[in-house]
Formats: structure tokens, sequence, C-alpha cells
């Protein structure tokens, strides 16, 4: 089950969640310099994380998963948010160059699915980057935290996963060496946790962050599904019966 727009803004928008948020971003600095004239799509909730790549980007999109709703971004300028189911992205085939994922393959349904669906929409040669919670760390122990739900996964697991979906995997780094606490003593700390963390117990970070490049030159083989989900409408008008479907009068 996804976590919620509601709570998941929330979270972020705390002294904790913020710090996090920086701890993630360094992470992702480390793999992901500049992102030059290229498209970027985040898939889950990435907008604290966007802001930082989508001043050098072609164009920027959020794609936030039907289970955990939507919220407007950026602020104050066009919508680039869609509501979206994540084994039936609305791209066409090889349409963009990057994809992020945070707080989305934990929450995923089917995590093959869903990576083939992202293999699809990439451009030969396109990287994704995957951010989850690990297995070992304790931030997936602790609830209070959008990181402790869902399925937490090893760096052998999510390796083999995107080894299987025909991705590359790369560079990688980790984030959240500090307990999730929300004692403001505790948090001035961090620094000293994340540079002792990295040097001392990097298996036991609170987040894995991998990327992974779109390999071509193995086929996946092709098999046709049917979606497990129907949409439709949630205000969808019912109708009005017609004269021409109603009953003939006694």
């Amino acid at each position: 089950m996804h976590v919620d727009i509601v709570d998941l803004r929330q979270f972020y928008y705390t002294m904790l969640g913020r710090v996090a948020e920086q701890s993630i971003a360094l992470a992702l600095s480390s793999v992901w310099a500049r992102l030059p004239q290229e498209r970027l799509v985040g898939i889950g909730y990435c907008i604290p994380f966007l802001e930082r790549f989508r001043a050098d980007t072609e164009r920027t999109m959020a794609f936030m998963p039907a289970g955990q709703g939507a919220v407007n971004w950026p602020v104050g300028e066009p919508s680039a948010t869609a509501l979206v189911f994540d084994e039936e992205l609305p791209l066409p085939d090889s349409s963009v160059d990057r994809v992020l994922m945070v707080h989305s393959l934990e929450f995923a349904e089917n995590p093959r699915e869903t990576l083939k669906e992202i293999w699809r929409v990439l451009a030969p040669g396109g990287r994704l980057v995957i951010v989850v919670p690990n297995r070992r760390g304790v931030w997936a122990r602790m609830e209070h935290t959008p990181f402790g739900s869902g399925r937490p996964y090893s760096r052998g697991q999510l390796t083999s996963l995107l080894r299987e979906t025909n991705f590359t995997p790369g560079a990688s780094a980790e984030a959240l060496f500090f307990p999730p606490s929300k004692i403001r003593a505790v948090l001035r700390l961090r620094r000293a946790f994340e540079r002792l963390g990295r040097l001392l117990w990097p298996a036991f970070s609170g987040v894995i962050v991998v990327e992974a490049q779109k390999r071509l030159y193995q086929g996946l083989p092709v098999a046709s599904r049917a979606s497990r989900r129907v949409f439709a409408p949630v205000l969808a008008p019912q109708g009005v019966p017609t004269t021409r479907n109603l009953p003939p009068a006694a």
C-alpha cells in the first residue's frame, strides 16, 4: 500500500524530513551531477529532488502513482504532474533520457513489470536512478517516516531485479546514516553520523541509491498482458434513460 501524498508532503515539511532530503540529495549528486538538455521523469514522490535538477533539463515531469495521489508541481507554474499507473506510463517508446524513482519501487504491485515499463520509455542508453529503503537499515524499521513502509531491498536484491529487467547496474551511493529521530540535538549531529557511517557501516544506511543503464543487446520476451486495473473517472456521469430505453407502456 502506498503512503498517502498528504503524509509524504507533510514529512518533508518537518525538520527530520528536511535533513533526510539533504542527505539523499547529496547521495544523488554523487551519481548524477548535471542533466544538460535531457528529459527527466520522476516517478513516486520526487518533488524535493526534481527541483535540484530541473534548471538543467530540457523538460522535467513528475509522475505520481494512482494509489499515492498527486499534488500540483511546480508551484505557481503550469503543472508538470500526472497521476499514473506505474505499469502503463503515458509516454511513447524511448521518449525520455532519465528516470528518477523515489518512494515508488518499494510500493510497486509488480516491481518487474514496473521496471519493464520504465525500460520501454527510456531512450537507448537512458539511465534510471532508484532510491529505496535499505533492508538492513534502521529507517526501514521505523514507521514514523515514509521509508518505514513498503518493501525494503538489499543491494543484492535490487541489483538482481535490475539485471532481470534488462538494466545494467552502475554507480551507487548510500544516505541516511543518522537515526530517524525527531530530537533536535540528534539531528544537529547528522553530518558526523553521515561521515562516520560512510566510513564504518555503509551496509546499514537508511536508503540505497543505485543507477542503472538501459541495456539493448539482450531482448526481452514479448508477452501480451492485460492490466489488472480498470480506470474509471470518479465523476463519470451515470446517464439518464432515453425514451428508446424505456419499457413500453402498459
